[in-house]
């Protein structure tokens, strides 16, 4: 079989850098040269360590004698539904304007501690995004507003109220403005609302703007459905990570993603965009393009599709590959028919009208007409319009909304808030950008505190209920609107009341069940009002003669940035840069060698008339002549944890025809000085140890699936034979239970929905920037992001070893990238075991590999010895060191405390901390299905990486079970597509790899420049 591409990780690796080599060579982040600062955490050397270790155990045990008695409370009138150390679990709904996820919270003692998605939801089917399984945490933000305030001092709500009234029924015209809503009955709250005061006006922006879509779509977002579509053109529209409805897009567009010898089939995905996204990583063939080419692209398609106008077929496909990926897209469209889709993330209307049509000349199945998505309704004009004439209002209320931080023109808001004569509320949760410049701040119940429905699509209906008593002296903003408006019905019987034409007759018995599954069917919402469709050929912006052209983007963790002060999404990695803490400038590797740049200069980026400075990322895929950006952060007023981290973006986003532009012509400017950046990716590095990660096109799957996969074999003295086959270990036999993993990289998107959902489960802390570039990031779980060099060209072969690294140190400019989730393997023959010397680390009958937090003495043996370097050390007591405070600090507070799992300890300084398989949900399913007599069912027991995978590319349970569906993954893939990482060391995890598939017929498109790269190498030799 053709030889494995050769993967790396980061530029500092493929470059070999000095400071690469450096931090490679000293383990778990020590400095090569012994240092000891006068801290209380450092870690002492081991020679003192050992010196002082006797007289260390002694002194725990006297304190252990000496700790107070303290007696438990027990309840006196316990809630019905509590029983303390049950978990109880709630059907809910994420929105905040932006993320939709159906969810259910889980609550301990009352208080919710984790986000499941929700199975029964037909729009995310159990998934759930990143951001989702972060918001939990927000609920116990110190930053949120704790009662209502007049101009930054607390008052009565009865005071704010009677105030109000009056002020309200004289200032005129009023506005209301907000982040989309998709909330029927908060409509209508709205809307009874402006009945009583007349002159009202709601207007709703989203921050990353899909208006042009929606002119050009009726007013709506198109019902897509990528699980119909076998051609999938995507436009820069980054549908997996950020584009509208992320998770619902994952779950669909993996179904055409996943083979087995029985379904030898996969759609194809071709992707044009600017930055390399999490959509474009995973793109069969991607082409890297300037902005302003999008717009050419959609009128060449719309040529070809609608005119029969092909796009010319290039001469030499490795040296155009846009024009190239150009002519397959248009070619293979065409054969698709209605199973074709083009979607585009550009907000040109002209652009959006060109994509509309092409998809209407399909005819494509993959766009349901009868069940458009609500989650974007934001209009641009409109909202320009309010801010250019906001001295014309009398009042203004921002529901959710802080357009001071995230609108382009939020100066001129900022200016219009400090004129006293401009009555302005905020219904806001905290003292934002916005909501401390008005006088009235009148704080919303956090959305775990409040009922709500929600509309994500037409027909498709979910609810929202309280889990937890409101914590501060706040109110639903829905009540406080009825309220002004002289109704004094509660938000949850107007909710009720706008539910009965849904629930038919017997309403009680309707209600309790949509209450009790979180979703329902039916509509609520009116059909929107139609928008005029732009009409016309699209006009590509064309760039100024010598100029950069800048692309603004979103970044999966961080969004918009309205969760910013999310410690978990801060530190959680960039799927594609691997970055934390902080945005950055993305430059393609020749715009950084030209100016003289390296990874961490700081430039100054000037577009629109305005400036910011951040450091370089020199970033593989970036389309040559432009730049990137993330929007989300350089708050100000968000919280210490978000506050001054990286730049705003917003500013440079510019108002044109009618939509906000996304892209500029800017200019970069070097200032001299630099910032380091977090980065994650080559900290345990496990580079050309083959094989880790395995790729193969379609074309070879469908030949033969059983050549697609490279399997390590030893030479013994009766042959070549599987590592399994020689080994002086002593097999394990597991007579009950033998819990396994199998992870199939074709349906991993690298989105970290599973790293934050790891964390947020096992209690894991967060460190900040500074400890991430010690290179000691905490993640149980994380995702490796290769990038691959075609060094397996047959015209590499005879180069030999150091030929072929000098070949991988000269890239393609547009690499293949694949992700892998990288955790504890549980090996059967684990290294670590053998090394403890106070056996901390252990095996279990059941085939994990347990840590004993409390007899780790930190010698980090095992660590050292594991060949996959996924064992974290604790450096410090990241729960009480005011040192991490900043970053870490809803440990250090009562309130934010109650967000953890009293199922998983706490760990304190100096231990070694790893994947446990989530070992406490095993219990808690053995445990259940032991009470019932019973053998736990396949699926009863699910990781909390498992279950909050979108695209169900995690598969956990017991292969002693031969149904579930681990044992037949096990069995149906051994031999094809099923792998061990680093199989040769012989460990023998407990977790199985697919190889990924790409739908490519080979990877020209992708190429380097293969004379370039020879000739380095020859010169290398020479």
């Amino acid at each position: 079989m053709q030889e494995s591409p050769k993967y790396w990780k980061g530029i500092e690796e493929l470059e070999n850098s000095p400071e690469f080599l450096h931090n490679a060579l000293s383990e778990f982040g020590i400095p090569m040269k012994e240092s000891r600062p006068s801290t209380d955490d450092t870690v002492a050397p081991r020679r003192d360590f050992l010196k002082l270790m006797g007289f260390g155990l002694a002194a725990a045990t006297l304190a252990s004698c000496e700790a107070p008695v303290r007696k438990a409370i027990p309840y006196l009138n316990k809630p019905e539904e509590v029983d303390p150390g049950i978990a109880n679990f709630y059907a809910s709904t994420y929105f905040t304007g932006q993320d939709y996820n159906s969810v259910l919270v889980k609550t301990r003692e009352g208080r919710p501690i984790k986000l499941e998605g929700n199975p029964e939801s037909p729009v995310t089917r159990g998934g759930l995004s990143a951001r989702a399984q972060a918001s939990v945490l927000s609920l116990y933000d110190g930053a949120r507003l704790q009662s209502f305030a007049i101009n930054g001092k607390p008052a009565d709500k009865e005071k704010v109220d009677q105030e109000l009234r009056g002020r309200l029924a004289s200032a005129g015209r009023i506005a209301i403005v907000s982040h989309t809503i998709i909330s029927p009955s908060t409509k209508r709250a709205i809307a009874d609302f402006a009945g009583r005061f007349g002159n009202v006006e709601h207007v709703m922006y989203d921050a990353n703007s899909v208006s042009a879509l929606l002119r050009a779509n009726g007013g709506v977002v198109p019902g897509y459905d990528f699980s119909k579509a076998s051609v999938i053109v995507s436009l820069g529209a980054d549908f997996l990570g950020t584009w509208i409805s992320p998770v619902e897009y994952a779950a669909q567009y993996v179904v055409n993603r996943k083979v087995s010898s029985d379904k030898r089939s996969m759609s194809r995905h071709i992707q044009f965009e600017t930055n390399m996204s999490l959509t474009g990583s995973n793109a069969d063939i991607r082409a890297a393009v300037k902005p302003s080419q999008i717009g050419t692209i959609a009128q060449q398609l719309h040529a070809a599709i609608v005119g029969g106008s092909m796009p010319a077929k290039p001469a030499d496909p490795k040296k155009d590959i846009m024009a190239n990926a150009l002519y397959m897209a248009a070619s293979e469209l065409k054969a698709a028919g209605n199973g074709g889709l083009v979607v585009s993330g550009s907000n040109d209307a002209n652009v959006q009208a060109l994509v509309a049509a092409i998809n209407a000349a399909l005819g494509t199945a993959a766009i349901n007409p009868a069940a458009p998505s609500y989650v974007r309704q934001g209009d641009d004009q409109r909202m320009a319009n309010l801010v250019n004439g906001i001295g014309s209002y009398g009042a203004v209320i921002f529901y959710h909304a802080n357009p001071v931080y995230d609108h382009p023109m939020g100066d001129k808001v900022a200016a219009a808030l400090a004129n006293k004569g401009l009555l302005s509320i905020s219904f806001n949760h905290t003292a934002d950008e916005t909501g401390s410049l008005c006088q009235y701040q009148c704080p919303d119940h956090h959305w775990m505190e409040s009922w709500n429905d929600y509309e994500p699509k037409r027909g498709f209906l979910s609810l929202a209920q309280p889990v937890i008593t409101p914590l501060f002296k706040t109110r639903q903003a829905q009540e406080s609107l009825l309220t002004w408006a002289g109704n004094p019905t509660s938000y949850y019987n107007y909710l009720r009341n706008n539910w009965r034409g849904i629930l038919g007759g017997n309403f009680q018995a309707g209600w309790d069940k949509a209450v009790h599954d979180g979703v329902a069917t039916g509509t609520l919402l009116p059909a929107p009002a139609a928008q005029l469709a732009p009409a016309g050929q699209a006009t590509a912006p064309a760039a100024k003669s010598g100029g950069v052209e800048l692309a603004i983007y979103e970044k999966v963790a961080l969004g918009s940035g309205a969760e910013a002060n999310n410690p978990w999404l801060q530190e959680l990695p960039d799927p594609v840069s691997k970055a934390t803490w902080g945005n950055y400038v993305t430059v393609p590797r020749a715009m950084a060698k030209e100016k003289g740049w390296e990874q961490g200069d700081v430039v100054k980026v000037t577009a629109n008339g305005k400036s910011l400075e951040l450091p370089v990322l020199i970033q593989p895929g970036q389309a040559q002549g432009t730049i990137g950006i993330a929007l989300g952060y350089g708050r100000t007023k968000a919280g210490m944890v978000a506050d001054k981290v990286g730049a705003n973006a917003y500013p440079l986003v510019s108002l044109a025809d009618n939509a906000l532009n996304y892209t500029a012509t800017a200019t970069v400017e070097a200032t001299g000085s630099r910032e380091p950046l977090a980065q994650t990716q080559t900290h345990h590095t496990i580079m050309d140890r083959k094989p880790v990660v395995q790729v193969a096109t379609l074309e070879q799957y469908i030949k033969n699936p059983k050549e697609v996969t490279e399997y390590d074999k030893i030479a013994t003295p009766d042959g070549l034979e599987k590592p399994s086959k020689v080994s002086l270990w002593q097999d394990y036999e597991y007579k009950n239970h033998h819990w396994a993993m199998a992870i199939d990289l074709n349906s991993c998107i690298g989105c970290g929905s599973c790293v934050v959902g790891c964390q947020v489960e096992n209690n894991v802390p967060v460190v900040g920037k500074q400890e991430v570039i010690n290179r000691r990031e905490m993640h149980w779980l994380r995702i490796d992001r290769y990038y691959s060099s075609d060094t397996h060209k047959d015209s590499f072969e005879d180069k030999g070893k150091l030929s072929t690294y000098a070949l991988m140190e000269d890239p393609s400019d547009n690499p293949q990238v694949i992700f892998q989730p990288m955790l504890c393997q549980h090996c059967n023959h684990a290294p670590c075991e053998t090394v403890c010397p106070v056996l901390a680390t252990t095996h279990s009958t059941e085939g994990l590999n347990q840590m004993t937090y409390n007899r780790c003495v930190g010698t980090r043996y095992c660590a050292n010895n594991c060949p996959y370097k996924v064992r974290r050390f604790n450096w410090f007591s990241y729960y009480s060191n005011e040192k991490f405070e900043t970053v870490n600090g809803h440990m250090f507070t009562d309130l934010g405390r109650m967000v953890l799992n009293p199922d998983v300890m706490v760990r304190a300084r100096g231990v070694i901390e790893k994947c446990s398989f989530c070992v406490q949900r095993i219990q808690l399913g053995k445990l259940e299905a032991k009470k019932q007599k019973r053998r736990p069912v396949d699926g009863e027991v699910v990781t909390a990486c498992a279950q909050s995978c979108p695209t169900q590319a995690i598969v956990f349970g017991d292969l002693k079970d031969p149904n579930s569906r681990v044992a037949q993954i096990w069995r149906r893939e051994d031999g094809e597509r099923g792998f061990k990482v680093l199989d040769a060391v012989n460990t023998q995890p407990n977790i199985t790899y697919l190889t990924k598939i790409r739908n490519s017929a080979t990877s020209e498109f992708f190429a380097p420049e293969v004379e370039k790269a020879e000739k380095k190498a020859e010169a290398h030799n020479a």
